[in-house]
């Protein structure tokens, strides 16, 4: 079975301290997520990571505090987290680029949800995946918008509950409880790995 690693908004606003709209406890699990990614590569699965990329006003800023801002520090992901082979995809319908011989697509977004990328479909064509591996920050936004979207395409989706991170641990467990009974899979990075 053809098989997509999600990494999904791993980036350094979001998972160290310093960050603008950091996610507590997220740099813990910055290994576990390079882990996962290198795993992929290795497997010869492409992993699939989503990125804030946003103007300096963004009108989500008006919800959230400004982060992600291309060119900042705090939009990048950490290095631990790229393949050597990768390609940005912008959000614009009509993007130019080619998926041959990439291992990471960098998925650019400005909303939280990564199907608000106009190119996320013809990526999701070309992958030909029938199971997606998903996890990164954060667990009951951005995560969940990825994971149930998946569902709803019909794909086999398992979320890896120890290489991701909430704002509100409560909401967290309403999403797993949501994505369980839409038919989604729970795992650990430990059973993925293995």
């Amino acid at each position: 079975m053809n098989t997509v690693f999600v990494d999904v908004d791993t980036q350094i606003d979001f998972l160290f301290p310093a960050g603008a709209l950091y996610v507590p406890g997220a740099e813990r699990i910055v290994s576990r997520i390079a882990r996962l990614n290198r795993h992929a590569a290795r497997t010869g699965c492409a992993v699939l990571s989503s990125v804030d990329a946003h103007a300096e006003n963004d009108p989500e800023f008006s919800q959230w505090p400004a982060h992600c801002v291309v060119g900042t520090v705090g939009q990048h992901k950490p290095d631990s987290t790229l393949l050597d082979e990768r390609i940005v995809v912008r959000s614009t319908y009509g993007a130019v680029f080619s998926l041959d011989s990439c291992l990471q697509i960098l998925l650019e977004k400005q909303h939280l949800d990564v199907f608000s990328n106009a190119n996320l479909q013809f990526v999701l064509d070309h992958l030909q995946a029938q199971r997606f591996v998903v996890y990164g920050v954060v667990t009951e936004v951005c995560v969940r918008f990825a994971a149930l979207g998946l569902l709803r395409l019909g794909k086999l989706v398992e979320l890896v509950t120890d290489a991701t991170r909430s704002l509100d641990e409560t909401k967290a467990e309403e999403m797993f409880r949501e994505f369980t009974a839409a038919g989604g899979l729970l795992t650990t990075a430990a059973a993925v790995l293995q």
